[in-house]
């Protein structure tokens, strides 16, 4: 089995191809495509990890996701939150989470803390 490092797009994009490739042959783990698979697919997400880093998202934008998911309401918010008026302040980025909203949220909504605590502060305009 030969496979090279990843260090450039071009590394990269072979390395898909190759794991797409191998991803429709479906392999055995424990037979050399397999683990060519398993040592590739480590590669790529390392290589990934470093040039393609996946930002959390907003805060707000993730509670308005989960609220579309889930069909929720302002209403539904409210033991999250607070009153009416302090929900539509926070989904208008006009007031910021509280540690109190961070643990209600997180325990109501399932939304990662780790989500709900990057800066949420944003120009308004």
């Amino acid at each position: 089995m030969e496979i090279s490092p990843i260090r450039t797009e071009k590394d990269y994009r072979a390395a898909l191809s190759v794991v797409s490739a191998l991803v429709d042959q479906d392999p055995s783990p424990d037979t050399p495509e397999g683990e060519r698979l398993d040592v590739l697919s480590t590669l790529i997400e390392a290589y990934e990890r470093k040039h393609h880093p996946i930002d959390l998202p907003d805060p707000v934008e993730a509670i308005k996701f989960r609220m579309d998911q889930a069909g929720l309401s302002i209403k539904d918010l409210e033991p999250m939150i607070g009153q009416p008026n302090r929900v539509y302040e926070v989904l208008s980025h006009k007031r910021p989470l509280t540690l109190r909203m961070i643990r209600n949220l997180n325990k109501g909504l399932g939304i990662s803390a780790q989500v709900l605590i990057t800066d949420n502060t944003r120009p308004i305009g």
